[in-house]
């Protein structure tokens, strides 16, 4: 079996003390093969905001996965935003933007969905589209496959509408031919996995809520999914777990169970 840790939205700035310790002691618990942290990393890319968020990702004892957000371009320095978008980022978590992660069971793919000329929607070009495409049809048939982005590649309601990802539908096609079976991401703070209709194979959108961050939405508490993948049975199960004020600790709160096509 293998197991994906999604972290998202942590928003580093607005993070909550009690919220941070919660999550290293769960993730040192169920002691995932991957984190992914799907964007988001700080509330406004100061340095020191990314060295926090580096700091609590090197508590968690797996090898990670990350990728930009909007909040992670500056917002208020035009020339650092149009020069130097990525400096604290890459500082902070090395060069690549768009990395990938492979093993025997599992592969993951990341697409960089930030612009520095977008302040909040996300974007993914043909090119991308393609170049995931083209390695997602490179993996082996005991791989799940799995495809992060920032911004949300389709939405359950119909007022999220306009952050779902631009070029959401060109991608959803080409990556379910391709073999994609999840597509992780976050922005919204609402967590849920949703099957995406009308594609050539089944594929889901696995939403993430904000883990730390104090940003929460209504009814949303800080939550972060565990992905199981159980190869011999070619079965997949998503838990979210929900941070409890009460228990001082995440707690199971959904067990989502789909089933890849072969």
């Amino acid at each position: 079996m293998s197991a994906i840790l999604q972290v998202s939205d942590p928003h580093f700035g607005t993070e909550q003390a009690p919220v941070v310790n919660a999550l290293v002691q769960l993730a040192q618990r169920l002691r995932p093969d991957l984190v992914v942290l799907s964007g988001d990393i700080t509330q406004r890319a100061h340095a020191g905001q990314f060295e926090a968020a580096r700091r609590f990702m090197d508590q968690l004892g797996a090898p990670r996965l990350v990728i930009p957000g909007n909040h992670d371009i500056p917002l208020f320095n035009a020339w650092a935003r149009l020069m130097r978008p990525y400096a604290g980022l890459r500082a902070a978590f090395g060069d690549e933007l768009e990395p990938q992660f492979s093993s025997p069971g599992m592969l993951v793919l990341a697409v960089n969905t930030t612009r520095a000329h977008r302040h909040k929607n996300g974007e993914v070009s043909t090119a991308q589209v393609a170049r995931v495409a083209a390695r997602l049809a490179e993996a082996t048939p005991a791989q799940l496959r799995v495809v992060v982005v920032h911004q949300p590649i389709d939405v359950q309601r119909p007022q999220d509408e306009p952050d779902r990802l631009i070029g959401h539908a060109a991608a959803q096609a080409a990556w379910a031919a391709a073999g994609a079976d999840l597509v992780m991401g976050g922005h919204i703070h609402l967590p849920y996995v949703m099957a995406l209709p009308g594609l050539a194979r089944p594929m889901w959108a696995v939403q993430a809520g904000t883990a730390v961050s104090r940003r929460v939405r209504p009814g949303a508490p800080n939550s972060v999914n565990l992905v199981r993948w159980h190869a011999a049975e070619r079965a997949c199960t998503i838990e979210q777990w929900d941070h409890s004020v009460t228990e001082q600790a995440f707690v199971q709160a959904r067990v989502t169970r789909v089933q890849p096509a072969r």
